[in-house]
């Protein structure tokens, strides 16, 4: 079972990782449309069904299988492994802001600009990497 657990993991890491990747883009690209525009409603609808129809249930599939592989196979144990958690788990609070910036959108009440959220969409790649060295090189 674990290659399947493992290989489930990856394809859920995957999908999270490119809404991650691709919600703040969108939302650069909102934060430039004119409130109640066509383009601001469309966005509405892009963002709120790529975080509840891929990257929450992506997100959730991750935690789960990662954390029963990180139990089943490593005994949480390994400094590369804490390091990795630690990552994912910041990981996870950016999920949660994209989560508020998405209900500030719904709501007509964004007050971040394009320029933000162009850097917040480099955070999550910068964060890949770093988890994916920590579980391919496993440096310590």
């Amino acid at each position: 079972m674990y290659e399947w657990i493992k290989a489930f993991h990856v394809v859920a890491v995957i999908s999270w990782m490119a809404g991650m990747l691709y919600l703040p883009r969108l939302m650069v690209y909102h934060a430039e449309a004119q409130i109640g525009s066509i383009q601001s409603e469309t966005f509405k609808v892009m963002e709120r069904r790529l975080l509840k129809g891929i990257i929450n249930p992506a997100m959730i599939v991750a935690w789960v299988l990662g954390l029963y592989l990180a139990w089943s196979v490593f005994g949480f144990k390994g400094g590369w492994l804490h390091a990795k958690i630690l990552l994912v788990l910041i990981l996870s609070g950016i999920h949660g802001m994209l989560v508020k910036h998405v209900r500030n959108f719904a709501a007509d009440k964004n007050e971040k600009s394009p320029r933000y959220f162009r850097i917040l969409n480099e955070v999550p790649a910068v964060l890949m990497l770093g988890i994916v060295i920590l579980v391919i090189v496993k440096p310590f």
